[in-house]
């Protein structure tokens, strides 16, 4: 059982940076999907890709995956540098 531990992205959409603080522990499949003959939608029969924990830091999703034996690695986030500009730089 394997599992992935990163910080919740921010949403492409919108500008705001709600729940981006949370981190998210999340199971690496186990099997491949396999399309359903009948309807034609990718399926497996691995249940753990449907489960997504979220902790307050990394601390303690670590914390939560060493308690359960449950192997993981993490995927850090690059740091988020801003542009300061001016609105007057857009008439030079």
């Amino acid at each position: 059982m394997a599992a992935r531990i990163f910080q919740n992205p921010m949403n492409a959409m919108q500008s705001g940076k709600a729940l981006t603080d949370k981190w998210i522990l999340q199971f690496e499949p186990a099997e491949a999907r396999k399309p359903d003959p009948l309807t034609g939608w990718a399926g497996s029969g691995d249940t753990r890709r449907q489960i997504e924990l979220s902790f307050p830091d990394m601390e303690a999703a670590r914390a939560y995956a060493d308690k359960y034996g449950i192997a993981y690695s993490v995927t850090e986030s690059p740091q988020k540098t801003l542009k300061i500009q001016a609105y007057a730089d857009n008439f030079r």
